[in-house]
């Protein structure tokens, strides 16, 4: 498949078919990192024209996501991938980008670790395909989780809440407000720890998505 043709899959196979935490990662076929803005007129052409993509990622819904893409345009062909979930396939991805060899155009990758790839440039800045253009279409957090700079390097799959969980017995015992701010949160911890020593409102798992998160 021609390079430009290929490239204009990659993008267009994300931002219309998958849309979904993933990112489109460049390849030793990539034909440089330099691109020009894609006109409409160019997605229409390189759907039209078709060819194959092979997209990684294990989310189990994407069968039928791209099911409908391929009933939608019947001359693009995706070749959907369980590659492992999580670290799994992040090793056979970064395995694939250092070979140059066997590097997927579409990849899950969760928001945590879409930086590491973005700041190597092992991945696809979509813009120039109109990615920018959706931000509203997104809640700022997970829309954040996936721009390094000025590049957008995927689109959001989704969004999992956050709750704090207190015990309250203890907040009772102690006479401590529930917190509605971090100001507050941080003044009944203090309030907590002085009052009973061994006590912390919180603690630390090591946790690496809890940090990331807030």
């Amino acid at each position: 498949m021609p390079q430009n043709t290929r490239r204009l899959l990659r993008g267009i196979g994300l931002l219309c078919a998958l849309a979904l935490g993933a990112a489109a990662c460049g390849g030793s076929d990539d034909g440089g990192s330099d691109q020009k803005q894609v006109s409409s007129a160019d997605i229409e052409a390189a759907l039209k024209k078709g060819g194959k993509i092979k997209v990684w990622a294990w989310e189990p819904t994407l069968k039928k996501v791209v099911a409908d893409f391929e009933k939608e345009h019947p001359a693009v062909d995706v070749d959907l991938v369980n590659a492992g979930t999580n670290k799994e396939q992040y090793t056979a991805l970064q395995n694939a980008i250092s070979a140059k060899k066997g590097v997927p155009d579409v990849a899950q990758v969760e928001y945590y670790a879409l930086s590491q790839y973005a700041l190597t440039k092992s991945v696809t800045d979509l813009t120039p395909f109109g990615a920018d253009k959706l931000a509203k279409s997104y809640s700022p957090g997970p829309w954040n989780a996936v721009k390094s700079g000025d590049g957008v390097y995927g689109l959001p799959m989704d969004s999992g809440p956050m709750a704090l969980f207190y015990n309250k017995k203890v907040f009772d015992k102690h006479k401590i407000k529930v917190p509605t701010t971090w100001d507050e949160y941080l003044e009944a911890a203090r309030k907590l720890h002085k009052a009973d020593p061994k006590a912390y409102i919180t603690s630390d798992t090591g946790e690496a998505g809890l940090t990331t998160s807030l």
